[in-house]
């Protein structure tokens, strides 16, 4: 039962990952929202979650036989798992009323405990064509449809959380910059004499974090475009507007009283960006139950009792026996190699070692940094020394770069048969949950500094996979020279490595490997949790 007094803090995020068939999320971002409100509700701590609806999903990916993807509107969304409201609120877009409806999710915790979510939805009879599609699709359509879908997300979620009864949130948290337009409702509402006391009053309810190193990938909106959809935006306030823009990393940074990078790397580089700014880290994590793989549930369980509500409890992993430790990797991997199979007709082996990489395909993630060499990669594979790579991840239907690069994996697949590449299509939480507990190594290449954090490799740890990465985000944090995994500097680097250090550990001393794997487990996966972070966001963020 949802007691609405008890509920203290709002959680606004533009992605909330819940469940495959709830559509609303496009990658780490949404993940990691819906990672961090099953921690909340698994403490009972009293949050609630704020979204949109986006009911036909990011988009479902197609690929042909050359690598050329094709975007769909993903119609599997399930809404039997949602509850639909009456409650309904008005916001004005310019001089037009638009009326937003709102659905809602429990997320189930501890002795009864729910997590509530709410689902902002604009496909309303009442509201006209254009204003219907608003939370149709998400990060669909142009930088207006983009505005709009932000003062849903922002000014409408803080009326929907009063409209519901919501009367005692005492904290708001802005999961990135496209929320922001909240700390603007909560500005206008506030009853202060002064505008300064007004800002302060602001500040104290307001929470911000960003997971984006460089303040120009966020949106910037030109003021004619704010005031023409918000007219009463204040644009008075000394030093929001700059250069008659909006920026949303500006905007929640200017009204919140506690700010924080995901990462301890990506707060240095925000202390540099932003000199005159407080700015703390908060490590992000993942939620331990969730993203270990069921053979791990049932090894920690036998082993490590309580580890599901202490994840602390995987630090003791160095007395799970060798032998069940390979056990369960071996039923796991087998798990993949019958989907890779189903998917592609392509029969691999499951002794040998198999390298997965799979994300969002975009320029800074470096997707071809593997490929840089073919010649080098097949050097690499020696006689008994092979390699399967599996890969997924879907490009923005924007991103042309991310796009020729999943066509020139294909390239590359088609005209070296024997680097043994399989590219899975349609990068869900399903797939994603399955590759992270299955591979032998996790591989992660983002340009440094440009990863604000980056979760993949500590959901692959919970099910003792060791990452090979470039040390940018969390992996500066992570990474133990011998214990956790292995360092990339460049590509030859990554070669060196590969034929020197990772092959030959795999093929010919698996007890070093399998010592490797509950290093991982104790160093990594016991501490890059979400409920340790959430911990954090509870006795840092929330208390001041």
């Amino acid at each position: 039962m949802i007691i609405k007094k008890d509920y203290s803090v709002a959680y606004i995020s533009m992605e909330i990952a819940l469940e495959n068939n709830i559509k609303t999320y496009a990658g780490g971002l949404g993940v990691l929202a819906g990672d961090l409100l099953k921690s909340a509700a698994s403490q009972k701590f009293p949050v609630v979650g704020i979204t949109l609806l986006n009911k036909e999903g990011y988009f479902k990916q197609k690929i042909d036989a050359h690598g050329n993807q094709t975007e769909m509107a993903d119609t599997d969304f399930n809404f039997n798992l949602l509850t639909k409201l009456d409650t309904v609120i008005n916001l004005n877009i310019g001089s037009e009323e638009l009326k937003v409806g709102v659905w809602e999710y429990l997320i189930s915790g501890e002795d009864g405990y729910v997590g509530p979510v709410y689902f902002l939805d604009a496909d309303l009879p009442e509201n006209k064509t254009d204003f219907r599609n608003l939370t149709s699709r998400l990060y669909g359509g142009d930088l207006e449809n983009r505005l709009r879908q932000e003062i849903i997300l922002g000014r409408g979620g803080i009326k929907i959380l009063h409209a519901l009864g919501y009367e005692n949130i005492e904290k708001y948290h802005i999961n990135e910059g496209h929320g922001a337009l909240a700390t603007v409702e909560l500005f206008l509402q506030r009853y202060e004499k002064t505008e300064k006391a007004k800002i302060e009053a602001v500040k104290k309810l307001c929470v911000f974090t960003t997971h984006t190193p460089l303040k120009t990938v966020y949106d910037d909106f030109p003021l004619d475009l704010i005031l023409q959809n918000q007219k009463d935006f204040p644009v008075g306030l000394k030093g929001l507007i700059k250069n008659r823009e909006l920026n949303t990393l500006d905007l929640g940074m200017y009204f919140s009283g506690f700010i924080n990078g995901v990462s301890k790397r990506h707060q240095e580089l925000l202390k540099n960006t932003f000199p005159n700014q407080k700015i703390e880290a908060i490590t992000n994590g993942v939620n331990s139950v969730f993203w270990t793989g069921p053979e791990f549930r049932k090894l920690f369980d036998d082993n490590l009792s309580g580890w599901r509500e202490n994840n602390g409890l995987l630090k003791q992993a160095e007395k799970i026996p060798d032998e069940e430790i390979w056990a369960a990797h071996q039923k796991a991997k087998q798990r993949l190699l019958d989907y890779v199979k189903e998917k592609t007709q392509i029969e691999w082996a499951p002794e040998v070692f198999t390298l997965g990489y799979a994300r969002r395909f975009t320029k800074y993630k470096q997707p071809l940094l593997l490929f840089t060499d073919i010649e080098r990669l097949l050097e690499v594979l020696e006689k008994g020394r092979e390699m399967q790579i599996v890969l997924a991840g879907k490009a923005h239907r924007r991103d042309t770069s991310g796009q020729e690069a999943i066509k020139k994996i294909f390239a590359l697949k088609a005209k070296y048969p024997q680097l043994n590449i399989v590219f899975l299509e349609n990068y869900d939480l399903n797939l994603a949950k399955l590759l992270v507990s299955a591979v032998d190594l996790w591989l992660n290449t983002p340009e440094p500094p440009l990863e604000a954090c980056g979760t993949s490799g500590m959901k692959a740890s919970h099910n003792g996979v060791p990452q090979f990465s470039t040390l940018d985000g969390w992996w500066p944090e992570g990474y133990v020279k011998n214990k956790t995994g292995w360092a990339i500097n460049d590509s030859d680097d990554l070669y060196e490595t590969l034929k020197k250090e990772i092959l030959p550990l795999y093929y010919e001393a698996p007890d070093k490997w399998q010592a490797l794997m509950k290093n991982v487990i104790s160093i990594n996966a016991s501490y890059f949790n979400s409920d340790r972070a959430w911990d954090e966001y509870v006795s840092r963020a929330y208390k001041q």
